[in-house]
């Protein structure tokens, strides 16, 4: 599916996602016009889906991170819908995953300080819908935060 020229634009748009077309090209030994081109068609091919925005929550004050794991009661048939949309309408929620196996759900979720986090999680995660069980995991440190593929 990807040739050596898509694999090398992949790379480079991994390594610095804000390249314009003719940075990109540069870099890349080709023209402008072959490489809008390719771009194109890994954006239609779903390759690349988009760029982001990296915060980082701690500049701006976030300096509790904690990811909960949670195990939903699996006898109520909409467990999964009501859960997810309820934590979806959290603020602090930055992060949702679903699970096979004992945890179903894990959320990431941001608070100023300790004090904070016992706030969001009185007032907004204890009455989320459906929970049969909950661990809370405080992140001390972030060792490796890299989606780069080897390509």
């Amino acid at each position: 599916m990807l040739d050596d020229i898509d694999r090398r634009l992949l790379r480079l748009l991994q390594a610095d996602p804000a390249l314009g077309v003719p940075e990109l090209a540069k870099l890349a030994g080709m023209t402008p016009a072959r490489v809008t081109r390719r771009v194109e068609h890994l954006r239609e091919a779903g390759v690349l889906q988009g760029s982001q925005i990296v915060i980082d929550w701690a500049v701006l004050g976030y300096s509790v991170a904690v990811s909960l794991r949670i195990t939903l009661d699996k006898t109520v048939a909409r467990a999964f819908d009501d859960f997810l949309a309820a934590a979806r309408l959290v603020p602090e929620v930055i992060e949702i995953q679903t699970f096979l196996g004992r945890v179903d759900v894990r959320l990431s979720l941001i608070a100023r300080d300790l004090q904070d986090y016992q706030r969001i999680y009185r007032q907004d995660v204890l009455t989320l819908p459906h929970m049969a069980d909950i661990e809370a995991l405080m992140t001390v440190a972030s060792v490796k935060a890299d989606e780069s593929l080897p390509l």
